[in-house]
């Protein structure tokens, strides 16, 4: 199976172990990254610096420009085949402000939910990251600011959120609230004590609040899967997996658990068939095939099937290309927004976040995507959404909201010891795994 890069430099079907590989840098940086993982029963903190030399950072901030501009000869996922005289649509428009990158809160607007009262309350709260860049205790100042603003909104709106809820819903809703509302109340105490250390953590915590506040307006799945799709596996709203990865040739990591939230509200086709095949243990014990500094990637089975064989036809289970689009309330399948004329359009699920979780596919056959999947590594403030090349390209169907920043740390031949889901499998239509071993 191909993970190609439309409209790039031709590249040979190579084995994946074999593929050359040029690690391409997009952090120009200087703040230091914090990032966790387990170590037997203990945790291993790592600082993950800039780059040490500026000229690497200008290298790195050149080579970015021109995957938006000319469209360097880049490595590309293995089996890659693309073509000669590449050509990006001048039409691409960056998006106004920064973008989002955060995966828990592209996750909360990819919600198919209308609710302007909370997302007014969401807002402020999201901000405190920005206010948290401020220097020492000043910080606390803005962060005050940010919850009183998103306190007073939740009492304005607040009857307007509750008429939001799904009628099955309202109980754990109200419930979200009263948390929320305590939530708050704990953050302005945090800022009254100082203790800025604290704030990223409760931020957190009234954020995913938020969250089952959304989660709960979404009543049942919102649109019928196209009749040509709709008996494959279909996931049916969001499912969290763990994928643990053994972790070889690095004495302070012995294994890291990656959570990774799947969109199906948004890609149900794409997820479902992945949780289909967690299910069937297809990834347990896999090596990552990629590594390069751009995308990880596995997928790609033992022997001449470069997918799933399904062994109830003894053939390669495909999907669809599926790309949703915001404004829109289906999915586009079989086409990329290129080729549907769609320049402008805004993905819903983007490549904005480190760690977002995509289908590999053939160059030149939309829908060949089956087993393969990559996690994409980058800046997407150098390649924002619409710009990057891969926006309306590829499926992309979840993100890795824990221990993300270790992907980069992966390197070819660490193993997948197991990937689980831990929720959602309720919302999995048509699990082909209870037919067929």
């Amino acid at each position: 199976m191909a993970a190609a890069f439309a409209s790039l430099p031709t590249f040979s079907v190579v084995n994946s172990s074999r593929f050359p590989r040029r690690r391409i840098g997009f952090s120009c940086s200087k703040k230091p990254l914090e990032v966790r993982c387990s170590s037997g029963n203990t945790r291993y903190t790592k600082q993950r610096g800039a780059f040490t030399s500026l000229k690497e950072c200008a290298i790195s901030l050149a080579l970015s420009v021109g995957l938006m501009v000319s469209v360097p000869s880049i490595a590309l996922p293995p089996n890659a085949h693309a073509v000669a005289n590449p050509v990006i649509p001048d039409v691409s428009v960056l998006i106004s402000g920064p973008p989002i990158k955060d995966p828990e809160a592209l996750l909360r607007y990819a919600l198919p939910i209308d609710n302007k009262a909370i997302r007014e309350v969401q807002k402020p709260l999201e901000d405190i990251t920005d206010s948290l860049k401020i220097a020492g205790v000043k910080a606390l100042d803005s962060v005050e600011r940010n919850v009183r603003q998103a306190s007073r909104t939740l009492q304005q709106g607040k009857s307007i959120i509750v008429a939001g809820f799904a009628e099955s819903k309202k109980d754990h809703g109200n419930e979200m609230i009263e948390k929320l509302e305590a939530g708050m109340q704990d953050m302005l105490k945090i800022v009254e004590d100082r203790k800025r250390d604290a704030v990223a953590p409760k931020q957190k915590e009234i954020l995913k609040y938020v969250g089952g506040i959304e989660e709960d307006m979404v009543d049942g799945f919102p649109y019928e899967v196209p009749e040509e799709y709709r008996n494959m596996p279909l996931l049916k709203g969001r499912a969290s997996v763990d994928m643990k990865v053994k972790i070889k040739d690095n004495p302070n990591i012995e294994d890291c658990v990656f959570r990774i939230v799947l969109d199906g509200y948004n890609a149900p086709v794409t997820a479902g068939n992945f949780v289909d095949l967690v299910e069937r243990h297809f990834y347990d014990g896999m090596e990552i095939q990629r590594s390069d500094g751009f995308v990880v990637q596995t997928g790609d089975p033992e022997g001449p099937a470069e997918g799933f064989i399904d062994p109830s036809t003894e053939k390669t289970r495909t999907v669809p290309l599926e790309i949703m689009v915001t404004g829109e309330k289906t999915p586009f399948y079989g086409s990329t927004l290129e080729e549907l004329g769609l320049y402008k359009a805004q993905v819903v699920i983007p490549f904005n976040a480190f760690g977002t979780m995509a289908m590999a596919r053939e160059e030149f056959e939309n829908d060949s995507g089956s087993s393969q999947v990559f996690w994409l590594l980058k800046e997407s403030e150098l390649t924002p959404s619409n710009s990057n090349i891969l926006d309306g390209r590829y499926a992309v169907f979840g993100y890795v909201t824990d221990n993300e920043d270790f992907l980069a740390d992966l390197k070819v031949g660490d193993v997948i010891e197991s990937i689980q889901v831990v929720s959602g499998l309720e919302n999995l239509a048509n699990p082909s795994y209870k037919i067929a071993g």
